[in-house]
């Protein structure tokens, strides 16, 4: 599990291709790299992968077809910049909301505004995700907890302060780049649950 605080930005040092397998050779800062063990999970970009081989702060992952074609990852080269949070362990403290780093979708970032002191940007999800999206809910985008700020159909915002911006690779971000979503469990299960009981159905018009 993870708790969507983004401990750090981390850097693709080389990706090897192999028929339905990517290998990621990914830098960690320095200080965030002790005490890894083999078969550790590490959140990059909102994706939970294991941990196969170290060599200093440098850490190994294996991604199969099925992991490339959900998330964003295949679309990572050397020297791109990524988020990455190890998992957490009992009795940290839950700063963001709890992740599984199980990606859901991606989205596509449509704008960016940028007002004072702040950045605002705005996603496009696939028509069939966005009824997990709600003004002030709870959302992972490249791994980082976020509230959603307006919903407008299969589009919503995010408002990022200037520490997420620093702490995170949102500061970098470009428009019509695709990033991870991994909506919320919680909302997910409720409007399911709703859904197959049938209160997801639109009012008889009289």
């Amino acid at each position: 599990m993870f708790t969507g605080i983004v401990q750090g930005i981390a850097t693709i040092e080389d990706v090897s291709v192999a028929p339905g397998l990517s290998t990621f050779a990914i830098r960690l800062p320095a200080d965030k790299a002790g005490d890894v063990a083999i078969g550790a999970s590490v959140a990059i970009n909102g994706t939970c992968l294991t941990v196969t081989r170290q060599e200093e702060s440098v850490l190994y992952f294996d991604a199969m077809q099925e992991t490339l074609s959900l998330t964003t990852l295949g679309e990572l080269k050397a020297g791109d910049k990524v988020n990455f949070e190890r998992a957490a362990r009992i009795g940290d403290e839950i700063g963001g909301h709890l992740l599984s780093g199980h990606i859901h979708t991606s989205a596509r970032i449509v704008d960016i505004l940028r007002p004072e002191n702040n950045v605002t940007l705005w996603f496009e999800t696939p028509d069939e995700w966005k009824r997990y999206i709600f003004p002030k809910g709870y959302i992972a985008i490249n791994g980082a907890s976020l509230t959603i700020g307006e919903v407008q159909g299969n589009r919503f915002n995010i408002h990022l302060i200037p520490e997420t911006l620093r702490a995170t690779t949102f500061g970098t971000c470009k428009e019509g780049q695709r990033v991870n979503i991994e909506v919320d469990s919680q909302t997910q299960i409720i409007v399911d649950t709703l859904a197959r009981l049938g209160y997801d159905q639109k009012a008889p018009t009289r």
